[in-house]
């Protein structure tokens, strides 16, 4: 049995609609950090013992779904390996699943590190996370550690994340405030088919050429004020896509939006410094440098609608721990 430890991660600039489903080839590219305190524990068991790949999450037997997902994944590291053994997985989460904080991407992550090293395959990170990519898109960038910049690419060979700077860089933190720990009604899976439905799509991708660089710009610099403004409108940017495929695919609650309301009221005042970002799913990461962290979470627990927090801070790449 090998385990493996994996973190989500919050993209800064993010993954919306693919140029190919089958392989999760991303229509744009996109960077995020690592987190240190969202992680995903898998431990991977192969066995002739084993009749069918069985998956244990949060100490429940998963659905049929996620068995199937997980198989799917561990498939295109038997191939590698040249085995059909069966596997064991146990895995848990250290936050919400299916609630908008990547449990997907750190999921993924953790199980193709987990998997790969119990079957002995010596894989470069480049490699892993075009694995990874093929079970859940931002798991690519789950591989790398720190602040991680995923090229889109045209074919399976050039889609992968790499490193742009390390944990230390920036003493970023993301407070991630939960409204809600509920499953979303909508994956990211089902909802990147829809991504082309809107009529705002391209105008969005157009947009991202210039982003990106400028994202950059702002990490290499720890410029915190340039960070957020682009932060908070790649934000909006793809919650507008989403709100306007067809199907429209709403994830913001009240919660979330009286967040926002008061997270920029808090900013005009100088009672607390953070911008946003929101993934597919309710909850809000606020981005901000450690030393404003206390006035933020103090501010956040007066809110109702902020149910908890969780803080974490830029985190290591997935790794072997056992």
């Amino acid at each position: 049995m090998t385990t493996a430890i994996a973190g989500s991660n919050i993209a800064f600039v993010k993954y919306w609609g693919n140029l190919d489903d089958a392989l999760r080839l991303p229509m744009n590219g996109s960077i995020s950090m690592t987190l240190d305190a969202a992680v995903t524990t898998t431990a991977v068991e192969f066995s002739p013992d084993f009749s069918a790949d069985s998956l244990l999450l949060n100490e429940q037997p998963a659905a049929e779904a996620a068995v199937q997902r997980a198989s799917r994944q561990l498939d295109h590291l038997r191939q590698l390996a040249g085995v059909a053994t069966r596997a064991h997985i146990v895995s848990s989460n250290s936050f919400p699943t299916g609630a908008g904080i990547a449990s997907s991407a750190s999921g993924m992550a953790a199980l193709t590190v987990a998997a790969a090293g119990a079957l002995g395959l010596d894989l470069p990170e480049a490699e892993l996370s075009k694995i990874a990519r093929l079970g859940s898109g931002s798991a690519s960038r789950s591989i790398a550690g720190g602040f991680v910049e995923w090229y889109a690419g045209a074919r399976h060979d050039d889609s992968y994340a790499v490193q742009i700077a390390p944990p230390e860089h920036w003493d970023l933190v993301d407070v991630v405030a939960i409204v809600s720990a509920e499953e979303k009604e909508v994956g990211s899976t089902a909802g990147h088919p829809l991504a082309h439905t809107s009529p705002f799509y391209q105008a969005r991708l157009g947009e991202l050429q210039r982003t990106l660089p400028l994202m950059r710009k702002a990490i290499f610099e720890r410029d915190l004020e340039l960070f957020g403004e682009l932060l908070e409108a790649e934000a909006i940017s793809l919650h507008v896509a989403s709100m306007t495929s067809r199907p429209s695919i709403l994830y913001w609650t009240a919660g979330t939006m009286t967040l926002l309301h008061a997270l920029r009221g808090w900013r005009q005042r100088g009672t607390a410094v953070g911008y946003f970002t929101i993934d597919a799913g309710p909850n809000v990461h606020i981005l901000t440098e450690r030393a404003h962290v206390p006035a933020l979470l103090e501010q956040l627990g007066q809110l109702e609608c902020v149910a908890s927090t969780l803080v974490c801070a830029a985190g290591q790449g997935a790794r072997v721990v056992g």
